[in-house]
């Protein structure tokens, strides 16, 4: 579980992002972290990523604090954020590379992400696009096996075929103990993929819902619109 208490951050004392902002996500299932740009989805991954610290409050996985980023929950836990690079050296040094410190990490399940992406592991990192490299992390990361993987705009950048590709490479890298939780703002990219929504504005969780089955049927960026023009 991500256990969010009492959370306050800023990047300096006039830009408070979060505070006394909480939340969970209990392990299990694709979350959607809805809101608009600027209402703190990407300092939640990072603050859950450890990569930054709460000036008040906790972030823990597993009953562990993040900030501490033990091997033992750094080794469970990857994130794709929005914008990255990649080493210009080959896809199998690059995993290579990176596969230790991922015990479960499947060859298998790379090659199958790729193929969904209509790539292969016989490539170079350095002579790939922007939107190829994204294909390419999504994948790798997917394939890191973690128990949670998070997404900060996975979207951004692709095109409506690459999208749709997308929505196959994480149906297809899901599992039950893995738990992925999507950041964005493009609800309708990834509204068919979720079990559950979250929706923060202005440093509120408005919504904090599973989706059942029926609801699929919901129109989910209406949802949002209509929860964050009207909140409870």
């Amino acid at each position: 579980m991500i256990s969010i208490k009492n959370v306050r951050f800023g990047y300096n004392s006039r830009q408070v992002v979060l505070d006394d902002f909480s939340l969970e996500f209990t392990q299990g299932g694709i979350y959607g972290l809805l809101g608009k740009n600027g209402t703190g989805k990407s300092t939640l991954l990072y603050l859950m990523m450890g990569l930054l610290r709460p000036q008040k409050g906790s972030v823990s996985i597993d009953g562990v604090g993040t900030s501490l980023r033990t091997p033992e929950v750094m080794s469970e836990v990857f994130l794709v954020p929005e914008e990255y690079d990649l080493p210009s050296i080959s896809l199998r040094k690059y995993v290579e590379v990176i596969k230790p410190f991922y015990p479960r990490f499947s060859n298998e399940l790379l090659e199958q992400c790729l193929a969904n992406f209509d790539m292969t592991t016989d490539i170079d990192l350095g002579s790939l696009s922007m939107g190829q490299k994204k294909k390419v992390y999504m994948s790798v990361a997917l394939a890191s096996n973690t128990r949670y993987l998070l997404m900060d705009e996975p979207t951004n950048g692709l095109d409506i075929l690459s999208k749709s590709q997308f929505r196959k490479a994480v149906i297809g890298g899901m599992s039950a103990d893995k738990t992925i939780i999507i950041s964005t703002h493009q609800v309708h990219d990834v509204e068919l993929l979720l079990d559950h929504v979250c929706i923060i504005e202005r440093n509120r969780v408005l919504l904090n819902e599973p989706i059942e089955e029926k609801d699929h049927a919901v129109n989910l960026e209406e949802l949002f619109i209509k929860t964050v023009k009207d909140p409870l």
